[in-house]
């Protein structure tokens, strides 16, 4: 086992950064040598700094049309976002209307993009990015 006192920053190993308000009272350690660590998780609040020209990716699980508002907000903040839709996929009519709102709101209103990726995901891509057709 690996601690932090014996990656230098020469043998290519992580960086650690030290996190005085969170230091000492942290719900789950994470160890070196972890595949995937889900900042998300474990900050879901984590302040982000933006400037002038940054992008955020968002992914979202939508489970029903209670969501939609979000995507909505970060769609309309200029972020980019995949929604994941398996949960909608059996009711017929809550996932229609959910990517007639979606769409309508993506494409009528804010004149971005709706992009299907696979059989339950959607990219949603604001007015400032656009998508390339591929042949």
């Amino acid at each position: 086992m690996i601690s932090r006192n014996d990656v230098r920053s020469e043998d290519g190993g992580p960086k650690w950064v030290e996190m005085p308000s969170i230091s000492g009272h942290s719900s789950s350690s994470i160890e070196p040598g972890q595949p995937y660590h889900d900042l998300g998780m474990k900050f879901p609040h984590a302040p982000v700094p933006r400037t002038q020209g940054d992008v955020i990716v968002h992914r979202a699980l939508l489970e029903d049309v209670t969501g939609i508002a979000q995507l909505m907000d970060w769609i309309s903040d200029g972020d980019i976002v995949i929604v994941e839709m398996t949960g909608l996929m059996t009711r017929d009519m809550e996932l229609q209307l959910a990517v007639g709102k979606i769409q309508e709101f993506v494409e009528g209103d804010l004149r971005g993009q709706l992009v299907r990726l696979g059989n339950s995901r959607l990219l949603l891509l604001p007015p400032s990015f656009e998508s390339a057709k591929v042949n």
